[in-house]
């Protein structure tokens, strides 16, 4: 599945997309309300030190007989006022930092819930490195919206406000002379906008290359490939290369934002000049006094230019912050490929008969279908080998019957009812797979072994990993059962991983079983104990296995042989050496050769 990610365009700030994004703060209301009355209180505490200023001055230059005493309770008044804005601010961060982190985690919930309901196709078209970047960039970001955008914009909006009346107040003359000054802060804010979306936008592209590459590279599966072809120096040059581009990104972007900050520092150099000049204009004409001029202009103006100025940069960075929002509602907009439909029901009291009728499937319209008018039905508790080259479709097909994928014609029954007709979870809950690369967590064995069943016994772990034939070497190991395994298990062998991944599907007790070269990785002595531990998980189930050593399936109820994605033989081993056909072919090929291995076949007591 391609995504779009759009162009570089400013994005369109419709009031559907305002709402989304407001919708988040819904559940902190509360919060909100408190930190916007915070914010009101701090925006009137910092009238404050221009009224002592004004006093203050007005106090010692008017000819007043003034006392120590009176001084004191000036400046302590300014001194309470900062103390008290100083408490409020504290609470308001508190609560901003509660609100942004809350909106942050339900974000990165809705995001991984919307990950994990992907069918494997979407995983399939993405980079790993990409969906982390989503989930930690992206998301990360978010905080700074939230606690410096929003609120930044409150809190300026309050100060310009409050600030523009005490101003006015003081003196309208002066203040008519700072508002006229005020477009040389904000027009700007408009063009730097659009330049500074442009730039987040690419650098958060860049740090989702980044993730992925570094995630692919540094995994135990990469690292191992760089090591055995020699690439160190290669992927150094691939990494620098990345690394170069990000570097020159995040330059552009904060010189967007260091050119704006320098025109703004201009501004408000030049403007407080002015006005004392034009303020000195009224003091020697009697229209005003020093302590109003000095107040209204050196505390008043800077604080209104300020403000005004940090308008303009919530204008840059608002613009900046949806090209966040672009990326993390792309995701969140995404439709399941393979979802339960409105009327699905639960599964109960499966007996596991399946039954394919014409289907058809392909993982890309412009490639070569993986199967192909694919028609047969097998009877509760068989065992069913899926036999043919590599490619035939073997694989496609179990994904199928796990429903990882949706067939594009045809239907797949599971006794008697459309897979499209249960949920997802009860159809899951009634599959165990063994897949040929067996990943285990980067946790204990326990841990690895729970993961099919949360709620086992020790008693029942012991008893699948006894019939695993995998127990006595778990429990020679220094932590037993706690021993972690590493990451996807490389601490173990392949047929050890192997051994455990059965156990794991042994403990889950489904009703389907379903096995993709579930021994290939197993030496001849391994390989005879798998044997023996999956007789009786196949006992009574239904079970589907994959498996190019045909070894393995001799004693199959029913043996499906598939090339090219058709269904071109069926029947049992016996039938199929007879049709002198392609098992044929593919038996004679491994056994009048010989291998020199032992060919028990799998499941000999199974049926």
């Amino acid at each position: 599945m391609a995504l779009d990610w759009g162009d570089d365009r400013k994005p369109e700030i419709t009031w559907p997309l305002l709402r989304r994004v407001f919708s988040y703060f819904a559940p902190y209301w509360r919060h909100a309300l408190i930190a916007i009355a915070c914010i009101a209180a701090g925006a009137g505490l910092g009238l404050v030190p221009a009224l002592v200023t004004k006093a203050l001055i007005d106090y010692l230059t008017l000819g007043h007989h003034g006392t120590l005493t009176g001084l004191g309770l000036i400046l302590g008044a300014g001194v309470a006022a900062a103390l008290l804005g100083g408490l409020i601010s504290v609470l308001q961060a508190f609560l901003r930092t509660t609100i942004s982190e809350g909106i942050e985690y339900d974000l990165r919930k809705q995001l991984f819930d919307r990950l994990l309901q992907q069918s494997m196709g979407f995983y399939t078209a993405s980079r790993t490195g990409d969906l982390l970047s989503r989930m930690n960039n992206d998301v990360g970001g978010i905080e700074d919206v939230v606690s410096d955008t929003v609120f930044g914009l409150a809190n300026n909006l309050f100060v310009v406000s409050s600030t523009l009346v005490l101003m006015f107040i003081l003196d309208w003359r002066i203040t008519l002379a700072a508002l006229v000054m005020l477009p040389l802060v904000l027009i700007p804010g408009r063009y730097v906008g659009r330049a500074t979306y442009r730039a987040r936008k690419r650098t958060q592209e860049k740090l989702s290359e980044m993730s992925a590459y570094m995630q692919e590279v540094l995994g135990i599966s990469g690292i191992l490939l760089v090591k055995a072809f020699t690439k160190e120096r290669s992927e150094r040059v691939r990494f620098g290369d990345i690394n170069q581009d990000l570097r020159r990104l995040k330059v552009r972007q904060a010189m967007i934002g260091r050119w704006f900050g320098m025109l703004l520092s201009i501004v408000t150099m030049l403007a407080p000049g002015l006005l004392l000049f034009f303020g000195g204009y009224l003091v020697l004409t009697g229209r005003t006094t020093v302590g109003t001029v000095v107040g209204l202009v050196v505390v008043l103006a800077s604080r209104l230019a300020g403000s005004a100025g940090s308008l303009g940069n919530l204008q840059v960075n608002i613009m900046g912050s949806f090209a966040l929002f672009h990326r993390i509602f792309l995701y969140l907009d995404l439709p399941a490929d393979v979802a339960d439909s409105p009327n699905a029901k639960e599964l109960t009291a499966v007996r596991g008969a399946i039954a394919l009728q014409d289907v058809s499937f392909g993982y890309a319209p412009q490639v070569r279908p993986a199967l192909e008018h694919v028609s047969f039905q097998v009877e509760p508790g068989s065992l069913v080998a899926l036999v043919g080259p590599s490619g035939a479709g073997k694989t496609s097909l179990t994904y199928l019957l796990a429903r990882f994928y949706d067939p594009q014609e045809g239907d797949i029954l599971l006794d008697g009812v459309d897979l499209r007709d249960v949920t997802l979870e009860s159809l899951s809950r009634n599959i165990g797979m063994v897949f040929q690369d067996s990943f285990l967590f980067h946790a204990s064995v326990r841990e690895n072994l729970l993961y099919a069943r949360p709620g086992a016994t020790p008693e029942q772990i012991e008893a699948a990993t006894s019939a695993a034939h995998i127990r006595d070497f778990i429990e020679s190991l220094p932590d037993g059962y706690d021993t972690i395994v590493g990451e996807r298990g490389h601490r173990l062998s392949g047929g050890e991983k192997q051994r455990i991944a059965i156990a794991r599907v042994i403990l889950k007790d489904p009703r389907i079983v379903i096995l993709d070269e579930a021994t290939s990785n197993l030496d001849t002595l391994s390989e005879q104990l798998i044997q023996a531990a999956l007789r009786p998980l196949f006992a009574g189930r239904t079970s589907f296995v994959i498996a190019h050593r045909l070894s393995t399936v001799l004693a199959a109820d029913l043996i499906l042989v598939f090339d090219q994605g058709r269904l071109v033989e069926r029947g049992t081993h016996a039938e199929l050496v007879k049709l002198r056909g392609l098992y044929a072919t593919l038996y004679e090929r491994q056994f009048l050769v010989g291998n020199g291995e032992d060919e028990r076949p799998l499941a000999a007591t199974a049926s």
